[in-house]
């Protein structure tokens, strides 16, 4: 008999761990920043997983079979949307349970490129594929406004699928509105004093975050990497450049343009990068805003300097 029980104790242990492994809910997000967004709600409970590796450009991603696996199995998907990750609708197609196309989520505040009569008037090159005027910019995360916004989805739906944790999630929520809140105060104190300052960008990546702290692009560089451009076009962006005189421009990792450097020789002009995606940026609760304050101090640092 005690033989009997020992096995019958044993065999209801093993079938409440299984039942605890099944009950964790798999997240998945297409890139880094909603990863973070997602390890914040999660914290204490699970790790979200994330799709695109560090470096990958969401415009243009191969996906590979494992990933499309990954894509089918998981409990919960989200990404920006058809505007951000045009590789994914197709395999989105195919798949049974929840997908999250955050773009689409009432609440946040949107931008479009070429809205207002700045954004792209002093560009010397032509608008690229991606950023066509009029359409959806789709750097949405760089907003702490939105960041809000896709917590609060996160939160709402890992409760309803975990309702044993409901109440961790909507926790970690309010702690997380806490932490931008004072993530907002120190980048506005760090980033007052370099308001008007002239700085270009080689990619239109973050105008939600200019428009959130007052700061604005005097310019875009916007270059396709594969393609060197003519000497004609050098020396007009070059003239722009001493134009200005002393200021910054700026490339995303981990590429940085080919011309860049035959750009500013001999110009009072300091290269740096501004990392819109935080592609190594590890998967904690603070993640986000990890982020968003490397961005504010590399923004800020290079200007400071001139």
């Amino acid at each position: 008999m005690s033989r009997l029980f020992s096995i019958f104790i044993a065999f209801v242990a093993t079938f409440l761990l299984i039942g605890s492994a099944q009950a964790e809910v798999k997240v998945l997000t297409s890139v880094k920043p909603l990863q973070l967004i997602a390890a914040a709600v999660q914290d204490g409970v699970a790790v979200p997983e994330v799709l695109l590796p560090p470096g990958a450009s969401p415009h243009n991603y191969a996906l590979r079979p494992s990933d499309v696996r990954k894509v089918q199995s998981v409990d919960l998907l989200y990404w920006i949307g058809p505007d951000m990750e045009g590789f994914l609708p197709r395999v989105l197609k195919g798949r049974t349970l929840p997908s999250v196309a955050v773009q689409d989520l009432p609440g946040l505040k949107l931008r479009h490129f070429a809205e207002d009569n700045h954004s792209h008037a002093e560009e010397v090159d032509e608008h690229d594929h991606d950023h066509r005027p009029g359409s959806l910019d789709a750097h949405l995360w760089l907003s702490p406004i939105n960041a809000r916004v896709i917590a609060s989805k996160m939160a709402a739906d890992l409760s309803a699928a975990d309702p044993a944790n409901a109440a961790r999630y909507q926790s970690n929520l309010k702690v997380f509105d806490e932490r931008l809140d004072a993530l907002d105060l120190r980048l506005k104190a760090r980033l007052a004093g370099i308001a008007g300052k002239p700085y270009f960008v080689f990619h239109e990546a973050f105008d939600y975050f200019e428009d959130a702290y007052g700061l604005k692009h005097t310019g875009v560089f916007s270059v396709a990497a594969e393609v060197q451009p003519g000497a004609q076009h050098v020396a007009a962006m070059r003239t722009r450049l001493q134009e200005v005189g002393k200021t910054c421009v700026f490339s995303e990792p981990p590429l940085r343009p080919r011309l860049a450097e035959t750009l500013v020789a001999g110009l009072p002009v300091k290269l740096a990068e501004l990392d819109a995606l935080g592609g190594y940026t590890p998967a904690t609760a603070q993640g986000y805003e990890q982020v968003l304050e490397k961005l504010g101090n590399d923004l800020a640092g290079c200007l400071e300097s001139l």
